[in-house]
C-alpha cells in the first residue's frame, strides 16, 4: 500500500532522488566506488559540492549578488549561535514566533544584548506577530519564516535598513521572495532539500568581518566560504542528495513552479479543516502555513477512529507536536497534491461516518 509521508522532517523528498542516490550509494558515475566512499577533495565530490553550492544561489536568484552558499554541519540548532558569534556586536533584535526562534534568542544571548522585537508567544504562538517596530541600532534582525510546530509563516518580513538574518529551514525554496533583502539565510536540509546531516547557509560576505571577538574556526563563516565548504570533511552524501533534489527542482520550474503547486497543496487541505465541523485549525488563519497544517478534533472522543482511518488509508506523520497537539500534515516540496487528497478524503469520510 502506498504511504503518504507527512512527517514534519526528516521527510519526504522526491522519488527520483531517492533512486538517482540509491544507485550512487552503490557507483557513483560508473566510478566503482560509492558516492560516500570518494573523498571529499576528489574532482567528482568538488563537482558536487561545486554544483550545490551553484545550484543554491541560483534557484534563489542571488547568483552575483554578492553572496556564498555554504553546506555546513550541525543543523539549524548550530546556527542559532554561529549566527551570533559572527554579526552580533553589541545589540541584536528577535522576533519569536515559535521554539525554534526561542532557541536562537537563547544562544544569542551568549554573545550580547538581545532584543524579543517581537512575539507570538502569549497565545502558544498561534500568529505572526505585527505592527512592531524596528529599532534602528541593532546589528542584525533574525526570524525565523516558517513555523513547524505551530503551522504558522511570515508573509511580510520586516523592512528597515538593518541587516535580515532568516531561519528558513522548513520553507526554503518553497514560494517566491526577494531573497536579496536578507543578508544571512540558513535552512537545516532534512525538510525541503536532502536528509539530515547538512544545512544551508547564504551569506552575504559585506556583513562579515565587523566584529571584535575571535571566532573559533568551525563557528567561522569566512573560514567556510575561504574553503569552499570544506574547511573539514563535509557530510558528503547529505550535500549529494541536496544537490540532487536542487536539481530536480530546476527542472520542475524551480521556485515559482513549487509555490503555485504549494498553494493548491495548501488550499485543499485548508479548505477541509474549515468546512468540516469536526476539526479546528490551530493557526491563525491569515497566518496559515502552506508547509506545515496544525488542526486538531473538536471531539476527542473521535481520535481513535480518525487514527484507525489515517493507518487504513496510509497516511503517516500527521500527529501534531506534544505542545500543540491535534494533528499536523506537514507538506513539504516533495509532497504530491494525491497524498494531501488522500488525507482530505479521509477527513471527509470521518465526517460522514460520525
Amino acid at each position: 500500500m502506498k504511504k503518504h509521508n507527512f512527517s514534519a522532517g526528516p521527510c519526504i523528498l522526491p522519488q527520483e532522488v531517492f533512486k538517482e542516490a540509491s544507485q550512487a550509494i552503490l557507483d557513483y558515475n560508473d566510478s566503482g566506488l560509492s558516492v560516500i566512499e570518494i573523498s571529499h577533495r576528489s574532482k567528482d565530490f568538488v563537482d558536487i559540492m561545486e554544483e550545490a553550492r551553484s545550484l543554491a544561489l541560483e534557484l534563489l536568484g542571488l547568483e552575483g549578488k554578492g553572496y556564498k552558499a555554504l553546506f555546513l554541519q550541525g543543523g539549524a540548532s548550530t546556527q542559532f549561535l554561529m549566527t551570533a558569534y559572527n554579526l552580533l556586536q553589541t545589540k541584536a533584535g528577535y522576533i519569536n514566533t515559535g521554539s525554534w526562534s526561542d532557541k536562537a534568542v537563547k544562544e544569542a544571548k551568549l554573545f550580547g544584548e538581545v532584543l524579543e522585537i517581537a512575539s507570538s508567544k502569549d497565545a502558544n504562538y498561534n500568529y505572526i506577530p505585527k505592527g512592531y517596530e524596528v529599532p534602528g541600532d541593532l546589528d542584525y534582525i533574525h526570524c525565523t519564516s516558517n513555523n513547524t510546530i505551530f503551522g504558522t509563516q511570515i508573509k511580510d518580513f520586516p523592512t528597515s535598513n538593518i541587516p535580515l538574518v532568516c531561519d528558513m529551514s522548513s520553507d526554503i525554496f518553497s514560494r517566491q521572495l526577494d531573497f536579496s533583502k536578507f543578508s544571512l539565510i540558513y535552512a537545516g536540509a532534512q525538510k525541503n532539500m536532502g536528509p539530515a546531516g547538512t544545512t544551508l547557509v547564504v551569506v552575504k560576505e559585506d556583513i562579515l568581518g565587523k566584529i571584535n571577538r575571535q571566532i573559533p574556526s568551525m563557528l567561522d563563516y569566512q573560514v567556510h566560504i575561504s574553503k569552499g565548504s570544506m574547511f573539514n570533511t563535509p557530510p558528503v552524501f547529505a550535500v549529494y542528495t541536496s544537490m540532487l533534489t536542487l536539481r530536480w527542482l530546476k527542472n520542475l520550474g524551480g521556485i515559482a513552479a513549487m509555490e503555485e503547486l504549494n498553494e493548491k497543496k495548501a488550499k485543499l487541505i485548508y479548505s477541509e479543516i474549515d468546512v468540516n465541523p469536526l476539526f479546528k485549525g490551530f493557526a491563525a488563519k491569515e497566518d496559515r502555513s502552506n508547509m506545515n497544517a496544525t488542526f486538531t478534533l473538536i471531539n476527542e472522543n473521535l481520535k481513535e477512529t480518525f487514527d484507525t482511518m489515517c493507518k487504513e488509508g496510509g497516511i503517516n506523520g500527521v500527529n501534531g507536536h506534544r505542545s500543540v497537539g491535534g494533528y499536523r500534515a506537514s507538506m513539504y516540496n516533495a509532497m504530491t497534491i494525491e497524498s494531501v487528497a488522500a488525507l482530505v478524503d479521509i477527513m471527509g469520510d470521518l465526517e460522514r461516518k460520525a
